[in-house]
């Protein structure tokens, strides 16, 4: 009986060892890869190529992107997230990491979910989609998000206003979008806003032709949009005088030169270079007049906004990740 109950500690023994080696193991070599878990290929190698031969428009629906527009975008990114292939496995191609981005922005989907539709890793994806996101920012904002640098441009910004919504002198209509994220952990109520979720505040200005020229991402959504503008560096140039706004100039039917300015809603202060609408209380006709004029104009970033996640459907999820994530994410749409 001795001798039995010996053999069997010495069995347990010897059965935490190998288990003990087995996790060693594992730990040293690293979990398998998402390839080697059942097939090579995922819909990179299989649906996409299908899908841009025969069924141009489910191309386009998959990624919210014509197949052009992609290989245009890929060969400006591509020289910032090369990898180099190692000993262990080749490096995940460019045109792969921005196919994973693409679709990641179009949807919304979880990193598990693109891990098996892709066969990547989810932690991989992780690490690599805030880089591409940074990477077409870096690529894009020069050409795509311009704000203008003298006198005369701004001139032709405040002319395609007064064309298409009637309302003189006016430069641009700003507004602060909500990008609705889960909580990071240890920060209590400090991104809380008072929609009752949990964001950071998307500050833009656009022009009367639905183009960003002026963006300011990351501050928390507990902070309201007039909280925001005045810790941005748009009113800060404001401020400074720097934005090179045109010198004041006559209305149509009118000869005192009123300041060029940039429209806002009631959230923001009023400023020589910034209107807002006439309070309801005690309105006259001419008031009704000039609210509806301005909310012409300044309806248009909010058209901005809402064309973006309709485009980007990840805007309509909890996007699970830190906030510094977050703004490359926003950056890049």
């Amino acid at each position: 009986m001795k001798q039995m109950r010996m053999d069997i500690m010495y069995g347990l023994a010897a059965v935490a060892i190998v288990r003990l080696r087995r996790k060693r193991r594992l730990r040293r070599n690293g979990r398998p890869w998402a390839r080697e878990q059942g097939g090579e290929q995922g819909a990179f190698e299989n649906l996409l190529p299908i899908l841009r031969l025969k069924e141009l428009t489910q191309y386009n629906n998959f990624l919210r992107m014509p197949s052009d527009s992609f290989d245009v975008l890929l060969g400006l990114v591509t020289p910032l997230i090369t990898k180099k292939d190692t000993s262990f496995r080749p490096a995940i191609t460019p045109a792969e990491r921005l196919a994973v981005t693409i679709r990641f922005l179009a949807t919304g989907e979880t990193y598990k979910s693109l891990s098996w539709l892709f066969r990547i890793g989810a932690t991989t994806i992780g690490e690599f989609v805030p880089e591409v996101c940074e990477a077409i920012y870096t690529v894009l904002k020069s050409k795509y998000m311009k704000c203008p640098g003298n006198q005369m441009e701004w001139r032709e910004t405040a002319n395609l206003f007064q064309s298409r919504w009637q309302l003189p002198n006016c430069l641009g209509a700003l507004d602060g979008k909500h990008v609705t994220l889960r909580p990071p952990i240890g920060s209590g109520s400090t991104f809380y806003n008072y929609k009752s979720t949990f964001s950071i505040v998307l500050m833009a200005v656009v022009d009367a032709d639905y183009k960003f020229m002026w963006v300011d991402v990351g501050c928390n959504g507990r902070i309201s949009d007039g909280g925001v503008f005045e810790g941005c560096s748009l009113q800060q140039a404001l401020d400074r005088r720097s934005s090179m706004f045109p010198d004041s100039a006559p209305c149509p039917g009118d000869e005192r030169p009123p300041s060029y300015y940039i429209v806002a809603d009631d959230a923001f202060p009023l400023q020589e270079n910034l209107m807002k609408p006439y309070s309801h209380k005690d309105m006259i006709h001419e008031h009704h007049i000039f609210n509806y004029r301005l909310s012409r104009a300044r309806r248009v970033v909010d058209n901005v906004f809402g064309i973006m996640a309709n485009r980007f459907r990840v805007y309509f999820t909890k996007i699970a990740l830190e906030p510094s994530k977050v703004t490359k994410i926003v950056l890049a749409t």
